[in-house]
């Protein structure tokens, strides 16, 4: 993200009160919502928690659209995920997207450290669900095997997405690595 001059910086955080965080499964995007939401006092949803019932079963099209509709109610929300289902829904409401875009590397990193964490602690994900070992290699469902199928994939779609006339409205903040994410977050004042 370059930020030309003060009053450009002061725009961004102006118009920061209904932002999406996307990228590849595992490049922290919850964990980066998490954080934005404590600094800017904004509620938290993640897709998710929205998307995924019980026993990872998915929820219907139509009850996932209204569960999502429901959430974007507020003023402000901080929202994570990369659902297409949703997208139109999502960022047609929105006015930021930050987008995690990290090397293949970090991601990776970053989702076999998580991924075994909530293993051995056994952390309850959503409604319920924890990750259990068998699908982290050994199976089509391998979060780490979505993660190397989409990572090329996000890469191309979400610069031609950005240029779309329906999403010219967003405000995009492209950060390429943990340290720039880091820095962007301290950047930011707190309580918005």
């Amino acid at each position: 993200m370059r930020l030309d001059n003060y009053y450009e910086t002061r725009l961004i955080y102006i118009r920061m009160r209904r932002i999406v965080i996307v990228g590849t499964s595992g490049s922290g995007k919850t964990t980066v919502a998490r954080q934005l939401s404590q600094r800017l006092a904004i509620p938290h949803i993640e897709l998710d928690a929205l998307y995924l019932e019980v026993n990872w079963t998915a929820a219907s099209p139509i009850v996932f659209q209204e569960r999502t509709i429901q959430a974007l109610s507020g003023d402000a929300w901080i929202i994570d995920g990369n659902y297409s289902s949703v997208r139109n829904i999502i960022w047609s409401r929105a006015e930021t997207i930050v987008w995690l875009d990290y090397s293949l590397w970090t991601i990776m990193r970053q989702l076999l450290r998580g991924t075994f964490r909530r293993i051995l602690t056994q952390e309850e994900l959503w409604n319920g669900n924890r990750e259990p070992i068998r699908t982290i290699f050994f199976s089509k469902d391998s979060i780490l095997l979505w993660a190397l199928q989409t990572y090329r994939r996000w890469g191309r779609e979400y610069p031609v997405l950005f240029s779309k006339p329906e999403y010219a409205h967003l405000q995009v903040v492209h950060l390429h690595s943990l340290r720039a994410t880091r820095e962007w977050l301290a950047s930011l004042p707190k309580g918005g």
